[in-house]
């Protein structure tokens, strides 16, 4: 069997190969790390036929559907996901083929109702359901104390004591466990009765992860995170930096529109000398008004430099070829001690 770890942060991601035939599964990948789980993949020589999430993530931003598209292969979650994407959808006992490999489910519904475990010859792959020393919080949507109690005492940890354990968070840097030590060390686990576990559960008062609303939004529905947007707008524009701007402006040779996005009060704050204001909320119903040449050359620019460069792929969709974004924004520019004109 070939086997990888990727860690991205507290986030355990896992490339599992039949070294015999080349068919991979990869289980939890996370998103930013896309490109580095298809080069790992090259670089063994295994062709990935699975695509695994253990359960609907709410931390961080799943890449599941990003490489379904790109790789063509299947999306694989328990069957009571909520995720439209979904390609396959497991219930436990089931089975995944991955040449020599076998990897069993487990529904294991208490971190989350779609949680699931995945065994594999001496290991076990266990999502947010068990944790090295913890389990996976029950105060997220569809979490339930009580359920995980079954998954975890009737279920996951009636598993061989010497099962390895591999989690899909750590964050000490530790690799792996076993069924029996956490059996034996978790503190969570020394709660053997049901009441008390659910009570403890119940009263962990931990704090909401950072990008929650995201995370669960596009991972439930299979929309786009803002980054993946962000990222999609920049492949498709071109960028002007602060000093060629500046060095235009002064020598005056600006043969191109310079365009405010933002807010009218912003624009009134200061801007850039010369620059046209047309707030980003009104591109489209004023484009046709205030920039009737679309063969003229636009330069774009915002606060930040991430607004300015979705309007400007907005623009080149609608025909101005033209259109370039400004790298950074006003905050970039007055931080280069460039100058502003107040109105």
């Amino acid at each position: 069997m070939l086997f990888e770890t990727v860690a991205s942060g507290g986030c355990r991601s896992y490339l599992i190969g039949c070294e015999e035939t080349c068919a991979a599964a990869l289980i939890d990948p996370e998103l930013s790390q896309a490109d580095r789980y298809v080069a790992l993949a090259a670089r063994d020589g295994l062709r990935i036929k699975y695509l695994v999430d253990t359960h609907t993530h709410a931390d961080h931003f799943s890449a599941t559907q990003q490489l379904a598209k790109q790789l063509n292969v299947p999306v694989v979650m328990h069957g009571s996901s909520p995720a439209p994407f979904v390609d396959l959808r497991l219930q436990s006992g089931e089975l995944l083929v991955v040449g020599k490999l076998r990897l069993q489910a487990m529904h294991t519904p208490g971190h989350t109702r779609d949680s699931m475990c995945l065994t594999v010859e001496d290991r076990v792959f266990t999502g947010d359901t068990l944790l090295i020393g913890a389990t996976g919080r029950t105060d997220l949507p569809s979490g339930d104390a009580s359920a995980l109690y079954d998954s975890l005492f009737n279920g996951l940890l009636r598993l061989d004591a010497a099962t390895k354990v591999f989690p899909a968070h750590e964050y000490k840097g530790r690799t792996h466990t076993t069924i029996g030590q956490e059996l034996a060390e978790n503190p969570r686990l020394q709660q053997r009765d049901r009441g008390a576990f659910v009570e403890m559960m119940q009263n962990l008062n931990l704090t909401m992860p950072t990008h929650i609303t995201e995370a669960l939004r596009t991972n439930m529905t299979g929309g786009k995170t803002v980054a993946q947007m962000l990222a999609e707008a920049a492949a498709i524009v071109p960028f002007m930096s602060l000093a060629e701007l500046k060095g235009c402006i002064e020598s005056n040779r600006c043969d191109f529109l310079v365009l405010d996005v933002r807010e009218r009060d912003a624009f009134m704050e200061g801007h850039i000398q010369g620059a046209q204001h047309l707030p980003r909320g009104q591109l489209e119903l004023r484009v046709n008004q205030e920039l009737p040449d679309p063969t003229r050359r636009i330069l774009v620019y915002c606060e930040f430099g991430r607004v300015s460069t979705l309007a400007t792929a907005t623009l080149r969709q609608m025909g101005f070829k033209g259109a370039v974004a400004l790298d950074g924004g006003m905050k970039a520019w007055r931080e280069a001690g460039y100058p502003v004109v107040g109105t």
